[in-house]
């Protein structure tokens, strides 16, 4: 059974974090370090929530802050796949747990539209930040062809239900879209039977 303490332990520590400061720049600072733990070893995630599909990338729900306040993703992009051009609204902190993900930044300029702006690439142990302050247009693709990629991604708030944007690549149009969770269920972080019951043997 996959041992999942070291995901418990980030969502405490995260609603620790955020008890205490909810502003953003600590939160992305000090999240990074937590979330570059969490990333260190790839072991703690259920097979369940590692699953690619053939047709599209998946986003599996590991946690949601009961107030909402932050969310924990696991996306998992299989051979070739990519998103549109998108946004969040919140912010994010992106964590690359096992593969290689290439993200294309985005502005939009004065005639209302898109301009590439940088590139970035993340491999494992590697963080990325985005939030409407710091740059929050992007368009992210699984970087190798040979293997899924997977990365974990925690929001300011539970990014599944939040209204964003999707955009046209030739004229910038933004389209409003929701986008939910691949998954029906969700890990459960506060069972502690099976270690009770190791100890007990």
């Amino acid at each position: 059974m996959t041992d999942i303490a070291p995901l418990r332990d980030f969502v405490t520590n995260m609603t620790r974090l955020i008890d205490t400061d909810c502003a953003e720049q600590t939160l992305l600072k000090e999240g990074q370090l937590l979330l570059e733990q969490l990333i260190a070893d790839d072991s703690w995630l259920p097979e369940a929530f590692a699953v690619p599909n053939p047709e599209s990338y998946r986003q599996y729900l590991l946690w949601c802050d009961p107030l909402e306040r932050f969310s924990v993703v696991s996306f998992v992009w299989g051979l070739g796949q990519t998103t549109p051009i998108h946004d969040h609204t919140v912010w994010g902190l992106i964590g690359m747990l096992r593969g290689r993900e290439v993200g294309e930044n985005f502005s939009i300029d004065t005639d209302s539209k898109l301009e590439k702006s940088g590139e970035e690439m993340l491999t494992p142990g590697m963080v990325g930040a985005v939030s409407p302050t710091i740059g929050d247009i992007h368009k992210v693709s699984n970087a190798l062809t040979d293997k899924p990629s997977i990365s974990i991604h925690v929001y300011g708030a539970n990014i599944g239900a939040v209204h964003r944007h999707v955009f046209d690549a030739e004229t910038g149009k933004p389209k409003e879209f929701i986008s939910g969770y691949s998954n029906e269920a969700i890990p459960n972080l506060f069972d502690r039977s099976a270690e009770i019951h190791e100890v007990i043997k």
